[in-house]
């Protein structure tokens, strides 16, 4: 040997060299996975996502409605049927006490405040229709440091007639949406917890409400509890028997009061202030049965999620690997559906995460590994880097179906925008090996439509503005899920998450960007995706014909599209006709279409469909 080859022969690597870099770096791979995710959770970055994944959860359980709970609405109706204006006369609700005590209600819940005195005559009586009944909780927002109020005059005119102030007070999570009631608010109770220890005739321990408050285990969105009008009940026109041995909640529902909220089942319907309380009450009655789990629970969930790729690709190899942790991904999605049914609420969206992440490492990891083994293994390397690519590709790939199959389409729709978006960055004059990247990277553009909740994803007849502006969301939530890789294929995804929604004139979404601000990689996807989109049957639309679609396309450019891309994919066009998808028929009624281009639909009311009826 000579000295020149000797030498190159002492500088190779050996194998277990290669193979102990290989297990740092899944190490590395399972320890970024879990850092990545920490760091989320402590940022509250995931939270959205979150609480998207108990709607759902709430969505998905099949709750009984509520049987001993009624609400009696002071709605728009009972100020037309009375002709009186808010607030209300207090001899009225002395009336509306007195029917309620008469009809034998168990507890008499009055989600009203009545602070301030009014007249003596007024005032006199509310305070003996409340002596009457002797079963009464009053709400009011205004107390002491001590607990004290006053509520009728004071705590001491309360006791002499049985009754009992309360506080109305809800806890509001980040995001505006109340998931929570509490105990006590300074050192007064809480309406829930004293409507429900009055009714029962139990303490409710405090120890049921960790770190001050508790879950309200909702049974369902607005309009689950049974409600009766006002004026009906101050008219003697609602049966006894709706009331006997029932709460009863009176309170304001009249969308001119603002008494709304937002909460995990409520949607794009607020939920009026008395049914909360409701749903509060409800909870309280039953010793708070929906908790959370314990913060240890959801981060060994994470630990274990962000480790299993990686040691699993050390034992079985990548593919195998991949499919126990897509498996287990699924399986834990399951259970924490099948906890949420039996009240524990497991952190969802961080085990998810850091199973994605640390997926995605191992691949890295893997592929790292492949290429400092070249100079030992030769063509065996190349072949498990070939390996390594088509299983990352793979894993892109039903990442990507995995998020299309939820509102019903199928992978073929993630492979016709790779083959367009590929040939249209060839026509364009992109490098081979980059089209080719863009090809296998635009299947993860809708990615974000995991965080959807499916009342919005799922829905068949038009999205109103709030359900709209849910929908668009899902850019934003893709680039999130992507954001961090330091592979090339999930940064150019990313980039295509977020901007494949933009519109060269900067009306698009989610940021506004205009002309070539607007990545390439986002302008060739948006122009493939509106072409599928159109040519596609959806639960809203039929499939446009070709021609319309491309006339369609053409009419965008300059507006929604960059005229060169439009350009060249026009060129492209007579090459596209053998790929039209079957449901694509010419002889449709394209006068009966919704308005799809916002050209031809500027003023987009509630209710209406997104520009190119695509939520994609």
């Amino acid at each position: 040997m000579t000295r020149p080859a000797a030498r190159r022969a002492s500088e190779a690597p050996s194998v277990s060299l290669a193979g102990r870099a290989r297990v740092r770096g899944m190490f590395v791979a399972a320890v970024a996975a879990l850092a990545l995710v920490g760091l989320a959770e402590l940022a509250g970055a995931l939270d959205s996502l979150e609480r998207a994944s108990i709607s759902t959860r709430f969505a998905l359980r099949d709750a009984p409605p509520p049987a001993d709970i009624v609400i009696v609405k002071i709605d728009d109706r009972t100020f037309g049927e009375l002709n009186k204006p808010w607030p209300l006369s207090r001899s009225l609700h002395a009336r509306v006490i007195d029917r309620l005590h008469a009809a034998g209600a168990r507890e008499i819940v009055y989600d009203v405040q009545f602070t301030e005195p009014r007249t003596p005559a007024e005032d006199g009586d509310l305070y003996d229709a409340i002596g009457a009944a002797g079963n009464v909780t009053l709400a009011t927002s205004q107390s002491d440091a001590q607990g004290r109020t006053n509520v009728l005059g004071g705590d001491a005119n309360l006791a002499q007639v049985h009754a009992q102030a309360a506080a109305a007070n809800l806890t509001t999570s980040q995001g505006g949406v109340i998931t929570h009631y509490p105990y006590e608010v300074s050192h007064l109770k809480s309406l829930a917890v004293v409507a429900a220890e009055r009714a029962s005739g139990k303490p409710l321990s405090r120890s049921r409400f960790p770190g001050g408050d508790a879950l309200i285990d909702y049974r369902g969105g607005a309009g689950t509890f049974r409600s009766v009008p006002f004026w009906q009940v101050l008219r003697g026109g609602v049966p006894a028997s709706v009331f006997r041995d029932k709460i009863v909640v009176v309170g304001a529902t009249a969308p001119s009061l603002q008494d709304f909220h937002a909460t995990p089942t409520s949607g794009s319907d607020l939920m009026p202030g008395p049914e909360v309380q409701a749903n509060a009450i409800w909870t309280a009655l039953r010793g708070n049965p929906l908790t959370s789990a314990p913060g240890w629970l959801t981060a060994l969930a994470i630990l274990v999620a962000a480790l299993l790729a990686p040691l699993a690709a050390l034992r079985l190899g990548l593919t195998r690997a991949t499919m126990i942790t897509v498996a287990a991904g699924a399986a834990y999605a399951v259970a924490a559906k099948l906890a949420f049914d039996a009240g524990v609420v497991l952190g969802l969206t961080g085990p998810l995460a850091a199973c994605a992440l640390g997926t995605a490492g191992m691949l890295a990891a893997s592929y790292v590994a492949a290429r400092s083994e070249g100079r030992v293994l030769g063509w065996a390397v190349r072949r498990r880097t070939e390996q390594l690519r088509d299983a990352q590709f793979e894993v892109i790939a039903r990442l990507a179906q995995a998020a299309e199959s939820r509102d019903g389409d199928t992978g073929e729709h993630i492979h016709r925008i790779g083959d367009l978006c590929e040939r249209l960055a060839l026509r364009a004059g992109f490098e081979p090996a980059r089209a080719y990247m863009l090809r296998h990277a635009s299947a993860l553009h809708d990615i974000g439509k995991i965080g959807i909740p499916d009342n919005v994803l799922l829905k068949a007849g038009g999205l109103d503005p709030d359900e709209w502006r849910i929908m668009q969301s899902h850019t934003a939530k893709g680039a999130e899920i992507l954001s961090g890789s330091t592979s090339p294929l999930i940064q150019m995804a990313e980039a295509i998450a977020r901007t494949h929604h933009e519109r060269w004139d900067g009306t698009g979404y989610p940021n506004g960007l205009a002309g070539e601000d607007i990545p390439v990689e986002g302008r060739i996807c948006a122009i493939c995706d509106v072409y599928d989109a159109l040519g596609s049957k959806r639960p809203y639309k039929e499939a446009w014909s070709v021609a319309r679609v491309l006339d369609e396309i053409a009419q965008g450019s300059g507006s929604h599209f960059d005229p060169a891309l439009v350009k060249a994919f026009l060129e492209l066009a007579p090459e596209l006709g053998e790929r039209a998808r079957p449901e694509q028929r010419d002889d449709i009624d394209l006068d009966s279409l919704p308005p799809l281009f916002e050209e031809e639909a500027e003023d987009v009311s509630p209710g209406s469909r997104a520009p190119f009826g695509t939520r994609s």
